[in-house]
């Protein structure tokens, strides 16, 4: 199989792949460099500036999308996240 098929076939696959948010909710008890390293922590490949957006994000509205993927992935990364006790859920995007 070639690299762009094996690339379409991923795409086709993920169409169908119900995605979910990690969402972060706003946290008025631990510091906002401790969320940040906590997010890093949490979610592999997330980028020093993409958990400050997400803190950010979270301390001005809320709540912050963390990450958008499939169900299982989004309970690891939800459950990593309420290891640090921050307070976070998931949602069908």
């Amino acid at each position: 199989m070639t690299d762009t098929a094996t690339e379409e076939l991923q795409r086709t696959l993920l169409d169908h792949i119900p995605h979910y948010a990690v969402l972060l909710h706003n946290d008025e008890v631990h510091s906002m460099d401790f969320v940040v390293e906590s997010l890093l922590k949490s979610v592999p490949g997330l980028t020093q500036p993409e958990a400050i957006a997400v803190m950010l994000e979270a301390h001005q509205t809320g709540r912050g999308v963390v990450i958008v993927c499939p169900l299982e992935q989004a309970e690891h990364y939800r459950d990593r996240i309420l290891s640090f006790t921050l307070g976070c859920s998931i949602e069908r995007a």
